[in-house]
C-alpha cells in the first residue's frame, strides 16, 4: 500500500529533529575538544523538587546508616599520594548484599516525617552508596561516564536514570543532587560531600554522614579537597582550580570572585598566602578517571 503524503511529511519532520539532534551534540563535542572540557559536564541547575521540602522540625528520629559505615570503611583506602580509592574488585557478593539491605532500608524509610538534619545526612549517604552500587553493577569500567545508562540518544553517564524509589517517587542521582540537595540546603560545601567515583572528586570519606556530625564533616572535606592539588593549583602566577568551581559557580558565589573568596576562606598555609594576591582564574582541571584502589 503506498505511503500517504501525510505520513511521509511525518516521517521527514522526525528525520529532520533527529538531524538536529546529532548536529547539536557534534558541537557540544567539538567545543568541549577546543576548551579542553569533557564533553556533557554541564552542570544542571538547582531546581527544587518541592514533595521534598516536607520536615518534621520535631521529629527525634534517627537513621540507621551502620552498614553503610561499616562498608566504607572496608573498602575505603588512602594511596600514597593521600587520594581515598574505594576497592570495587575487592567487594564480595556478600557485601554486595551488605550495600543492597542498606539500600533496601534506605527505600523503606519515610523521609518527610524525618528533621531536617537527618534528611540531609539521609540524602547525602544515598547519593554515595547508590553511586558505589551502580559501579559496582558495571565494574570493570574506566570511568564512571562509561556507564551510560541515563536516558536520552546523547546520555552520558548513570545520572538520569531512576535507580532507587523513595516515598512511591522513582529518584536519580541528578534528582538527589540537583532538585534536593542543592536547592533545599543552599550549602556549596555539600558538593565535597557526594561523590561521583572519579579521582578528580572529592574524597568518598571512609564514614557515614550523621545529622549530628554533618557540619564538622563538611568543613574538614571543604579544608581537605581545596588544600590538594585537585582543588586549587597554584604555579608561578597561574591558578588551575578544580572545574566543580566552573560547573557549579552559581553555588561558590557566582562569578569567579565569589570562588576565589570561598577557597580563601577554607585554604591553608603557604595557598591561603597565594590565594590573598589571587585575583583570577587561568583555568580548571578534572579527571574523570575511576576512584577505583590500583
Amino acid at each position: 500500500m503506498p505511503v500517504s503524503d501525510k505520513t511521509n511529511g511525518a516521517q521527514g519532520i522526525e528525520n529532520l529533529s533527529l538531524k538536529y539532534k546529532v548536529a547539536a551534540a557534534l558541537l557540544l563535542a567539538l567545543s568541549a575538544i577546543m576548551t579542553g572540557a569533557p564533553a556533557a559536564t554541564a552542570a544542571p541547575k538547582p531546581e527544587l523538587w518541592e514533595k521534598w521540602t516536607v520536615h518534621d522540625p520535631a521529629s527525634t528520629t534517627v537513621v540507621d546508616h551502620q552498614l553503610w559505615d561499616r562498608f566504607l570503611k572496608s573498602y575505603v583506602k588512602v594511596d600514597p599520594g593521600g587520594l581515598n580509592r574505594f576497592d570495587y574488585a575487592a567487594v564480595d557478593t556478600g557485601d554486595r548484599k551488605v550495600l543492597q539491605d542498606y539500600l533496601g532500608a534506605l527505600g523503606q524509610t519515610p523521609v518527610s516525617s524525618l528533621n531536617r538534619g537527618e534528611q540531609q545526612a539521609f540524602w547525602i549517604n544515598l547519593y554515595n552508596a547508590l553511586t558505589v552500587q551502580v559501579v559496582l553493577d558495571h565494574y570493570p569500567v574506566k570511568s564512571i561516564r562509561d556507564i551510560d545508562i541515563s536516558p536520552g540518544l546523547f546520555s552520558d553517564g548513570p545520572w538520569g536514570k531512576k535507580l532507587i524509589t523513595i516515598e512511591g517517587e522513582p529518584v536519580s542521582l541528578d534528582d538527589v543532587e540537583h532538585r534536593i540537595l542543592r536547592p533545599i540546603w543552599k550549602d556549596p560545601r555539600l558538593h565535597y560531600a557526594v561523590n561521583c567515583a572519579s579521582v578528580g572528586c572529592p574524597d568518598l570519606v571512609a564514614e557515614a554522614y550523621t545529622a549530628r556530625t554533618m557540619d564538622s564533616q563538611l568543613t574538614a572535606n571543604a579544608h581537605a579537597y581545596i588544600n590538594s592539588r585537585r582543588g586549587v593549583r597554584i604555579d608561578g602566577e597561574s591558578m588551575i582550580v578544580s572545574s566543580i568551581y566552573d560547573w557549579f559557580q552559581v553555588d561558590f558565589g557566582g562569578s569567579e570572585k565569589g570562588v576565589i573568596a570561598h577557597l580563601r576562606h577554607y585554604a591553608r598555609g603557604d595557598l591561603k598566602q597565594a590565594l590573598a594576591r589571587a585575583q583570577e582564574i587561568e583555568g580548571y582541571q578534572y579527571d574523570w578517571s575511576l576512584n577505583g584502589a590500583e
